[in-house]
């Protein structure tokens, strides 16, 4: 069986102020009717031995997951509730230790809830070759092959292809880079040796918690132990505040996947974008002739490369170049497209 877990800690900060600490994006429709959450959940379908889902996240954001669930009918497995943020590696682990204890040894999925992917066949397509490296004890990785000099993204070095069976194409990853400056990052791209690193892996839960207790021993302790006095109620699973916050805060890349020898990587170009920024959020959306994307009540004359949103009254833009306009209720973003990443710290800020 292949169960999804489905990360949804984040809070989103370089899309304020449509995300918001008490809604972030994963809970908001950005390229259609549904919310990213659910984007996540409804391209899984038409995979085979498909379990249910479970769900990591905050436990302020506990209904809005089981609303946005219910609303497209899915059952969840379980939803466990973070009482602090410690990263992705305990987030896992705490998932892992359920399948083990239940269901043997069942292949994890792991998926930010957050994340674009426009092309669902090649998403499926290297979801059957990864299964077939899990099934051969690696823990396997998705890389995206990368289609500009991304300063945003972590980037995978490829290594030795594996001969793993199937028609498709693995690799044993090489390194693991952190993200590069646009000068490093051209000399990836230009190699075709480095893939994007996309934050999806899959492997068993056993072998998951095998690489976890060898390379991140005190993460594992304090999974196992928050694992273990977990509480249900109703529909939720409460982990303990007091035995989860003592894990360490580690995401998987720095606790297993830059230490395992196991570690291989997926090569895929299925149109995936982490929609980390407004002008991610403008590449993946239908645009213009212009090269401009509006959403709400817009005018535009003699407007070009813009992402423009009004959440309520009409927004009139005149003669602009690659702005990012946001209107909501109660704040207002407007910056240049060269400056996205620094909405983050206007997050921080103001939140």
């Amino acid at each position: 069986m292949l169960y999804p877990i489905i990360l949804s800690g984040g809070f989103g900060g370089r899309l304020w102020p449509t995300s918001r600490t008490h809604r972030p994006k994963q809970f908001i429709p950005l390229i259609s009717e549904k919310t990213l959450l659910q984007e996540t959940l409804i391209r899984l379908a038409g995979l085979k031995n498909l379990g249910s889902p479970t769900f990591i996240t905050n436990v302020r954001h506990r209904f809005i997951v089981a609303e946005q669930v219910r609303a497209i009918d899915l059952q969840p497995r379980r939803i466990y509730l973070e009482p602090v943020g410690r990263n992705t590696a305990p987030a896992i682990a705490i998932s892992a230790f359920d399948i083990v204890e239940n269901h043997e040894d069942g292949l994890l999925l792991v998926l930010p809830s957050d994340h674009v992917i426009l092309n669902i066949r090649s998403f499926h397509k290297a979801i059957r070759e990864a299964t077939v490296l899990a099934n051969h004890d690696y823990l396997v990785t998705f890389g995206i092959l990368p289609t500009a000099p991304k300063t945003g993204y972590g980037y995978i070095q490829q290594g030795e292809l594996l001969k793993n069976g199937t028609q498709g194409k693995g690799y044993q990853v090489a390194a693991f880079v952190e993200k590069p400056n646009r000068h490093t990052a051209q000399k990836y791209v230009e190699s075709k040796n480095y893939l994007w690193n996309s934050g999806i892996f899959m492997f068993k839960a056993s072998r998951y918690l095998e690489e976890l207790k060898a390379h991140a021993p005190a993460v594992y302790e304090a999974s196992q132990k928050a694992y273990q006095q977990a509480r249900q109620d109703v529909d939720f699973m409460w982990l303990d505040e007091d035995l989860f916050s003592q894990s360490p805060d580690l995401s998987i890349d720095y606790a297993i996947m830059e230490k395992t020898s196991q570690a291989a990587v997926v090569p895929v170009d299925m149109g995936w974008s982490d929609v980390g920024s407004w002008g991610a959020l403008w590449e993946v959306v239908n645009k213009d002739i212009h090269g401009n994307a509006a959403l709400g009540n817009v005018y535009m004359k003699e407007v070009s490369n813009c992402y423009i949103r009004s959440d309520k009254e009409i927004v009139a833009a005149l003669g602009i170049d690659g702005l990012i306009v946001i209107d909501t209720d109660d704040a207002l973003l407007i910056a240049h497209m060269d400056k996205e990443q620094e909405v983050k710290d206007v997050f921080k800020r103001l939140m």
